[in-house]
């Protein structure tokens, strides 16, 4: 054998190199890490923020479908005018004003707060609700019932609140 060529006997193993720490070594990834927790923090609270301010419109939407349950009884009809009413005054931006609210000045509220157009004659249709006497309200066709709903249900969900 020649002395000269390495054989695999002369090889040493290696040392293992020494652990790394999972924390960051600089301050710069220290303030990027608090920065990204401040973000989501602020994100948090403006999402829960809305989620609490919002809960007249998920309390409003449950009655809704309780009522859509019961849409051939009137007492469930009556009620339409009077929790849309509820929910303009629930709005974080509602105001004792909107309760004296009345023909084209309530057509006026809904339609502004309404991010798509609502039929012209919305709110007489709701007074028909409140007011008509009770053989009106039976002779009204299934399909102009499910329709009111239907309007309650478009505006509750999407009406503009200004925040």
């Amino acid at each position: 054998m020649n002395p000269n060529i390495p054989s695999i006997d002369q090889l040493q193993e290696l040392g293992l190199p020494a652990p790394l720490p999972y924390t960051p070594h600089t301050w710069g990834w220290w303030a990027l890490l608090g920065g990204l927790v401040m973000i989501a923090a602020i994100l948090s609270a403006r999402k829960y923020r809305r989620w609490r301010r919002d809960r007249y419109r998920r309390e409003a939407l449950q009655r809704l479908a309780l009522l859509r349950q019961r849409s051939s009884d009137l007492a469930a009809l009556r009620e339409l005018p009077e929790l849309l009413k509820r929910v303009a005054l629930s709005m974080p931006s509602g105001n004792a004003q909107v309760a004296g609210l009345g023909a084209a000045a309530w057509q006026g509220f809904l339609q502004h707060h309404s991010p798509q157009a609502l039929p012209a004659d919305f709110s007489q249709q709701l007074a028909q609700l409140a007011y008509a006497p009770d053989a009106a309200l039976q002779a009204l066709p299934a399909q102009r019932r499910l329709a009111l709903f239907d309007t309650c249900q478009q505006w509750v969900e999407g009406h503009h609140v200004a925040a």
